[in-house]
């Protein structure tokens, strides 16, 4: 019988260190609170990228969750284009 790993998140299982999960997980969580500012403005998209400030092509890629195609700067960004709050908590690793 082979043992089963268990993670913690899912980037923990894909990413190859930890300092590349914890990247993706806090990438993973912007695009998220993001995606959901902007749809519940029920806009149009030209009109949503147009608040952003960006082209109606990248917010698509950030609708689609296009992960690959953001950086956590760009990200951060456009959260204070959408009018949100990013705050980082740092704790020693376990």
């Amino acid at each position: 019988m082979t043992d089963k790993q268990v993670f913690s998140n899912v980037w923990d299982a894909l990413e190859d260190t930890a300092q590349e999960s914890a990247q993706m997980s806090m990438k993973a969580s912007l695009m998220i609170a993001i995606e959901e500012k902007v749809r519940s403005w029920q806009v149009t998209q030209a009109e949503a990228a147009r608040r952003l400030a960006v082209t109606q092509p990248r917010l698509n890629d950030l609708l689609r969750g296009r992960i690959a195609n953001f950086s956590l700067d760009a990200l951060i960004a456009l959260a204070g284009q959408a009018g949100l709050s990013v705050k980082l908590d740092i704790a020693d690793a376990a």
